[in-house]
């Protein structure tokens, strides 16, 4: 097991069958370093074309179609202490035909992070000089390269992961992904230093990470759509539109692992869902949301 330490040259705005960046093995660990939503690394400084650059993508010895890749997400830290947001929510979140009107012409927000003390700040909002928010660092978009050659746009999310806007993967969280093509092709960034459930205005505060990874080959595990697990959960996702397909994606990969890992049978899945499954909202902005299907990890442990 080795831990390398990797600098980003090149990014990607799609996540597919790129050149890989770094061949690492079964149980090792990469630190490295993400650009922001558009383009800025840690210097605030523009080093790439905006849209959701990817570090990687990262070849992992020995990942076949048909296996997953889990993913430890072991550090996750801004590394700048400006970020930024848009402010204006996305009209699919609301009303049909409710414009808002505004009194200024504000396009984006500067948001002052403080890591040392853990807050983040809106800069410039004379209304909200007072508002600290407790810091988030948390990843928007990574996974793998999908099957069949595609290199699918940052912008959105399938099978193999994407731009899922999740506020739940952050650091310690463990996603599982399914893998299409050999190395899985492993790809990472879209840094928020904290963001509300859907980044229903596009974005979170978008800031540039410092990330440590830690990967997994689980052989012979196919899986359907990307999982996770941290301390107290096991969470399925599906990305979608519309939402409700969304959230017929993630319970059935609920009900699949339950039942291939936890031995339930059918009956017992269902009637325990029906009382105890929580939902969360991933991305609700792009052209596919996600849903999260979560479930106790205590109450698992009752049962099994």
């Amino acid at each position: 097991m080795t831990h390398h330490y990797f600098t980003p040259q090149i990014y990607h705005t799609t996540l597919g069958s790129h050149e890989p960046v770094l061949r690492i093995e079964h149980g090792d660990t990469v630190s490295t370093t993400t650009v922001d939503a558009a383009g800025k690394d840690a210097s605030n400084e523009q080093v790439t074309p905006p849209g959701n650059p990817q570090s990687g993508p990262f070849y992992i010895d020995g990942a076949e179609p048909g296996d997953t890749l889990a993913v430890t997400l072991d550090h996750v830290a801004p590394n700048r202490r400006v970020g930024f947001s848009s402010g204006v929510i996305a009209p699919n979140v609301l009303d049909f035909g409710h414009v808002p009107a505004f009194d200024d012409d504000i396009n984006y927000l500067e948001w002052g992070i403080d890591s040392e003390n853990g807050t983040v700040r809106a800069l410039g909002m004379d209304r909200l000089n007072n508002l600290i928010l407790p810091l988030n660092p948390m990843v928007g978009c990574f996974g793998v390269a999908p099957a069949r050659g595609q290199a699918i746009s940052t912008a959105t999310s399938s099978t193999h992961g994407g731009n899922m806007d999740y506020r739940g993967f952050v650091q310690g969280v463990k996603v599982h992904f399914p893998v299409f093509v050999p190395g899985a092709l492993f790809h990472i960034g879209d840094g928020h230093a904290l963001q509300g459930d859907g980044e229903i205005v596009g974005t979170g505060i978008e800031i540039s990470l410092d990330v440590t990874f830690s990967v997994l080959v689980i052989k012979g595990q196919e899986i359907g759509w990307p999982r996770a697990e941290n301390d107290t959960h096991i969470m399925t996702f599906g990305n979608a539109r519309p939402l409700d397909q969304a959230v017929q994606h993630a319970t059935t990969e609920m009900i699949r692992w339950l039942h291939t890992d936890y031995g339930l049978d059918t009956r017992t899945i269902h009637v325990l869902l029906g009382q105890v499954v929580e939902y969360d909202v991933g991305n609700m902005f792009d052209p596919a949301y996600t849903m999260v299907c979560k479930v106790s990890k205590k109450v698992l442990a009752d049962i099994t």
